[in-house]
C-alpha cells in the first residue's frame, strides 16, 4: 500500500514538475517579442533625436537671419545632441535588450568616455545659453556690444574642455583590465572620489545654476513688464521689444524724450505752454489719445509675449530635471551606499530618460520661436531663407 502511494506520488510530481517543451518555447517566443518591440521603442526615439537636431542644425545654416551668437549656441547644442544620438543611442539599444556586451573592452571605452563626454557637453550647453539669456536680458545695451561669434564660440570651447575631464578619468583605471573578458560595460561607481566629482560637475552644480539663472531672468522679466511707464516727470513713453534667442522675450519701457508732446501740437507748442493751453486742440487730444493707446497696446503685448517666454523657460528647466534627475541620484546612491541595490530594469529607464532630453532640446529651443518656425516651414519647402 506504502509502496502504491509512494509511486503515485512520484508519478504526480514528475507530471507537475517537468516543464512542457510547448511551455518553454512560449516563454521564448514572449522574451522574443519584448526584445523585438523595446528595439523598435528605442530606434524611433533614436531616429527622431537624429532628425530634429538635424532639422535645427540645417535651419540655422541656410537660414541667415538666424545666423546670431544666440543662435549659435543653439547650434553647438543641436550638434552635441546629434553625437548623443549617433555615436552614444545606437549601441546602447543594443546592450539594453542583450543585457551583455559583446564588443570588447576598446569599444566600452569609446562608448562609455563618448557617453560621458556628450551627455555633459548637452547639460553644460543649456548652462551656458542660459547664461547668455540672463545677460542679454539684465544688461542688454552693453551685452549687445559684446555678444559675438568670437564670445559664443569660446563659451562652447569651455563647455568641451569641461566635459572631456569629466570623461577622461576613468580610462585610467580601465587599462589595467583592457585584455580581460568584458560582460558588462559600466562606469565603476567603486571610484567614489570620482563619482562626486562627476556627478556634480556634470549636473548638480548646473543644476544649481540653471536655477538661479531663470530664477533671476523671471524676476528681471517680472519687474520690467510691470514697471510704472511714468517716470521723472516725462509724459509719454516708448516700449521696446528685445527679442531672445529661443522666442523668449523682454519688453523694456524706457521714457521718451522730454519734447516728444510738443511734436505732436500744431506749431510746436507744448501742454504748459501758450500754443495748446491745459485743454490743447480737439486734433492734439486725439492723438495723445491714440498714442496713450499704442502705448497701452504694446505693454499688453509684451506682457504675453513675457508670459509666454517665462512659461518656456519653466519647460526648459522642468524637462531638464525630469530627464536628468533620476538617473544621477542613482549614480550617486549607488556609489554612496553600497547596501543599496537598484534594478537593472530600471536603471536603463533612468539611462534613456536621460537620452530623451537630447530629443526634447530641440523641441523646446525652437517650437516656441517664431523665426524658427517660419525657417522650418520655409526648409521643408525647400527654400533658402535670407
Amino acid at each position: 500500500m506504502d509502496q502504491d502511494n509512494s509511486s503515485v506520488d512520484s508519478i504526480f510530481t514528475n507530471a507537475t514538475e517537468s516543464p512542457k517543451p510547448s511551455e518553454a518555447h512560449w516563454d521564448e517566443a514572449i522574451l522574443l517579442g519584448l526584445q523585438i518591440f523595446l528595439s523598435a521603442i528605442l530606434a524611433i526615439i533614436t531616429l527622431a533625436t537624429v532628425l530634429s537636431n538635424a532639422f535645427v542644425i540645417a535651419t540655422i545654416f541656410l537660414t541667415r537671419k538666424l545666423h546670431t551668437p544666440a543662435n549659435f549656441l543653439i547650434g553647438s547644442l543641436a550638434v552635441t545632441d546629434l553625437l548623443v544620438s549617433i555615436l552614444v543611442m545606437p549601441i546602447s539599444i543594443v546592450y539594453t535588450v542583450s543585457k551583455t556586451w559583446s564588443l570588447g573592452q576598446i569599444v566600452c571605452d569609446i562608448w562609455l568616455s563618448s557617453d560621458i563626454t556628450f551627455c555633459t557637453a548637452s547639460i553644460l550647453h543649456l548652462c551656458v545659453i542660459a547664461l547668455d539669456r540672463y545677460w542679454a536680458i539684465t544688461d542688454a545695451l552693453e551685452y549687445s556690444k559684446r555678444r559675438t561669434m568670437r564670445r559664443a564660440g569660446l563659451m562652447i570651447a569651455v563647455v568641451w574642455v569641461i566635459s572631456i575631464s569629466i570623461s577622461i578619468p576613468p580610462l585610467f583605471w580601465r587599462q589595467a583590465k583592457a585584455n580581460e573578458e568584458v560582460m558588462e560595460c559600466l562606469v565603476n561607481t567603486d571610484q567614489i572620489s570620482y563619482t562626486l566629482y562627476s556627478t556634480f560637475g556634470a549636473f548638480y552644480v548646473p543644476t544649481v545654476l540653471l536655477i538661479i539663472l531663470y530664477g533671476r531672468i523671471y524676476v528681471a522679466a517680472r519687474s520690467r513688464i510691470f514697471k510704472t511707464p511714468v517716470s521723472s516727470g516725462k509724459r509719454f513713453t516708448t516700449a521696446h521689444l528685445i527679442q531672445t534667442s529661443a522666442g523668449s522675450s523682454l519688453c523694456s519701457i524706457n521714457s521718451s524724450a522730454s519734447n516728444q508732446e510738443s511734436h505732436l501740437q500744431p506749431g510746436g507748442g507744448t501742454s504748459g505752454g501758450g500754443g495748446g493751453g491745459r485743454g490743447g486742440s480737439p486734433l492734439f487730444n486725439s492723438v495723445k489719445v491714440k498714442l496713450a493707446d499704442s502705448v497701452l497696446e504694446r505693454k499688453r503685448l509684451c506682457a504675453a509675449r513675457e508670459k509666454k517666454a517665462t512659461k518656456t523657460l519653466g519647460i526648459i528647466l522642468g524637462a531638464f530635471i525630469v530627464c536628468w534627475l533620476p538617473f544621477f541620484v542613482g549614480t550617486l546612491v549607488l556609489a554612496i551606499c553600497k547596501e543599496c541595490w537598484f534594478h537593472p530594469v530600471l536603471f536603463d529607464v533612468f539611462t534613456w530618460l536621460g537620452y530623451l532630453n537630447s530629443l526634447i532640446n530641440p523641441v523646446i529651443y525652437t517650437a516656441f520661436n517664431d523665426e524658427f518656425k517660419l525657417a522650418f516651414h520655409k526648409l521643408i519647402k525647400f527654400k533658402r531663407c535670407y
